[in-house]
């Protein structure tokens, strides 16, 4: 089962420059959360944060009750060991064939035999995609199969956190899906607490219970799907519209000058490729594939909403209603 990870007034600065400040929110136990920002933003920074690789300079980090900005080492090698991680590139080693990186946190960090070893191994490579591949050094296959690769990694130790660092990044739209629907199933299957870094509009759209952005040093927003998804915010309907109308920029911080022109060719007919049609609003969200178990943290969220209607944007609260009304007839029709 997955653990809760609380964070509050998280700041992090490198020399003169601030990355993010006072960021706080809380990933819940057992469900799928994900966080958007432009480029640029401190995602990636913000997760390697999270396992301790690197170290904010104010706030706290709070994992199943131990503050990794103020814990010991040993404490700290300890809470790692709850983590399953896909970084960006896969991160694999190079001069190893992929069943050997694979196996690698388990040769790491348990004692078991060549033979469990091998079992688990198989099977993460089977659950990726990879099965056939293992003999393969990082270098001779693609970028996306690296990608797989750090998946399978990842789950070799049955992690009760799994951070994924654009786990869509080098594969094409039709393995994204696999990939979305596959993170899903993972939820369903450990009960992991999981948290995404995404670029990826329908991703982010359809995989996760929970939604955050990062914009300007700040985080945005953090909380339901739903919430994110009907927001009004000119930077969030801009980010998943795809738009370059908007405060972001090539450079995030879009001045007002640049603003105002970009606005009034806009209205003087300039067409910059933007799609007309606006993707907010809520879709459904994937299901775990059928013979799965139930997912767990699915029904944590949905008692978890129910108590935060109150403090919800009327859009938000609809949705949730919807969802909700929708689940009690599909319960009652089985």
């Amino acid at each position: 089962m997955g653990v809760e990870v609380a964070v509050e007034g998280l700041t992090k600065t490198f020399g003169s420059q601030n990355i993010w400040s006072d960021v706080t929110f809380t990933l819940p136990v057992g469900e799928v959360s994900a966080l958007l920002g432009p480029s640029g933003t401190g995602k990636s920074v913000f997760l390697k944060s999270l396992i301790g690789l690197i170290r904010p300079e104010r706030g706290s980090i709070v994992i199943d009750g131990t503050d990794i900005l103020q814990c010991t080492q040993r404490e700290l090698y300890e809470v790692r060991k709850m983590f399953g991680v896909l970084f960006q590139d896969g991160a694999l080693f190079g001069s190893m064939d992929l069943y050997d990186n694979v196996a690698f946190p388990l040769r790491e960090h348990t004692k078991k035999s060549e033979s469990e070893v091998r079992q688990i191994v198989m099977e993460k490579m089977e659950l990726v995609g990879l099965l056939g591949a293992e003999n393969k050094l990082p270098g001779e296959i693609s970028g996306g199969m690296r990608k797989r690769a750090g998946l399978a990694r990842s789950l070799v130790l049955n992690p009760e956190i799994l951070l994924c660092d654009e786990p869509d990044s080098g594969l094409d739209p039709v393995r994204t899906a696999y990939l979305s629907q596959l993170i899903l199933d993972i939820n369903a299957q450990i009960d992991c607490t999981v948290l995404i870094v995404t670029h990826n509009i329908n991703m982010a759209r359809t995989v996760p219970d929970n939604l955050g952005m990062l914009f300007r040093k700040h985080l945005v927003m953090f909380g339901p799907r739903e919430v994110l998804l009907t927001s009004d915010e000119p930077v969030v309907g801009q980010f998943l519209n795809g738009r370059r109308l908007g405060p972001i920029g090539m450079s995030e911080e879009k001045d007002e000058a640049t603003m105002a022109a970009e606005a009034a060719m806009a209205e003087a007919g300039h067409s910059d490729g933007s799609p007309d049609e606006d993707v907010r609003g809520v879709i459904p969200q994937i299901r775990p594939t059928p013979g799965m178990p139930v997912r767990q943290g699915e029904l944590r969220r949905r008692e978890r909403v129910r108590n935060l209607m109150d403090d919800l944007p009327e859009p938000a609260r609809r949705a949730i209603l919807d969802e909700l009304r929708e689940y009690e007839a599909s319960q009652q029709a089985s």
